[in-house]
């Protein structure tokens, strides 16, 4: 069920389902990851970047390649989802920190729609050393690296674990995850932690 909130209702920012519905048919085919090449030496972090607008993400290691949306909150003090006709777009919370700034930014994705697969169907394939790239509209690329991936139930949603300010640049990648119920939506949601690692510019 499209709307479904994904967090308790004590928190002032609650995303909602980023599923509308499993795939339909046979679902999709078994997925492969890209090879993943470690680095020599990872930083432990990266000095904090001036604010600048999202407009693309890219995770290497799960195929993906997608645009950016900026997102805000309804009128009941959930983060909107987007647009469940653009199955392939990612969102962000605008009203928080981008990408790359001091603080904690937000990405959201469904899961799947009525229509079948979505831009964060394999999200939970991710591992720790993966890379997320988000293109900023500074032309700078701010490279994240990934620290860990939880599913957690909706019941059981650590608020300040994922949203909370940490001292560094880190960004939460999220989306439905667990069973899924015609009713009540999926039962948990997948996080990706990561922290930003690097910057490169982007060629205009």
């Amino acid at each position: 069920m499209v709307g479904v909130s994904w967090l308790s209702p004590g928190h002032p920012l609650r995303a909602p389902a980023a599923g509308g519905g499993p795939a339909g048919g046979g679902g999709p085919e078994p997925f492969r990851r890209a090879p993943h090449k470690p680095e020599k030496h990872v930083p432990a972090s990266h000095t904090p970047l001036v604010p600048s607008r999202p407009l693309k993400v890219a995770i290497p290691a799960i195929f993906i390649e997608a645009p950016v949306t900026g997102l805000g909150l309804d009128t009941k003090g959930q983060l909107e989802a987007p647009p469940l006709t653009k199955p392939k777009l990612t969102g962000w919370y605008e009203k928080g920190p981008s990408p790359g700034e001091n603080g904690t930014a937000l990405l959201v994705g469904h899961r799947d729609t009525r229509t079948g697969p979505a831009i964060f169907l394999n999200l939970n394939a991710l591992r720790r050393g993966d890379k997320v790239n988000v293109v900023r509209a500074d032309r700078k690329t701010a490279v994240f690296t990934v620290d860990a991936v939880k599913t957690y139930t909706k019941d059981k949603f650590p608020d300040d674990k994922v949203y909370g300010e940490t001292g560094r640049p880190e960004l939460r990648l999220l989306t439905c995850g667990g069973r899924f119920d015609e009713k009540a939506g999926y039962s948990a949601n997948v996080v990706v932690f990561a922290h930003l690692t690097s910057l490169k510019k982007t060629a205009a």
